[in-house]
């Protein structure tokens, strides 16, 4: 069983791609995920605790995330959740990581523009264009005879 997971949060580390040996893109960064909370002592909001998430994307994904997000934005990211415990010599600790299914900047903060990618599979296997017909009012193409007659 899996548990999907949906965060808020700003990106804390510069995301950081690498391709494997058979290809496979993976970007990863860490998420800083505060809690907020209002205090009515205070009569305001007050910080709480700062959940650490190590984000994981991959393929497609993991090449639109180096491209588009970037260290201090604020992001929405939505995943699979895996908790590991982890000992060494020196130390021990939990990590907590996210498998990314989906990466977006979080509207609530700014504003954002999506412009499609092409999946490389799409882009090689795409039929080669025949010459486009010529614009309506735009000057005709020279022959090398025009040229040097002209």
């Amino acid at each position: 069983m899996t548990d999907t997971i949906t965060l808020t949060g700003i990106v804390a580390t510069t995301p950081r791609t690498l391709v494997t040996s058979t290809g496979l893109a993976i970007t990863s960064f860490r998420l800083a995920c505060r809690q907020r909370r209002f205090d009515r002592l205070r009569n305001s909001w007050v910080d709480a605790d700062t959940n650490w998430y190590t984000v994981s994307s991959f393929r497609q994904l993991a090449q639109n995330v180096e491209r588009s997000v970037q260290k201090g934005e604020p992001v929405l990211v939505t995943g699979r959740l895996h908790i590991r415990d982890w000992e060494n010599q020196d130390r021990s600790g939990t990590s907590v990581e996210v498998e990314a299914d989906a990466v977006g900047h979080n509207l609530a903060w700014g504003i954002t523009a999506l412009v499609r990618s092409t999946p490389p599979a799409a882009v090689e296997q795409a039929p080669e264009q025949p010459d486009a017909a010529p614009t309506p009012g735009a000057p005709a193409e020279r022959t090398e005879s025009e040229t040097q007659s002209a």
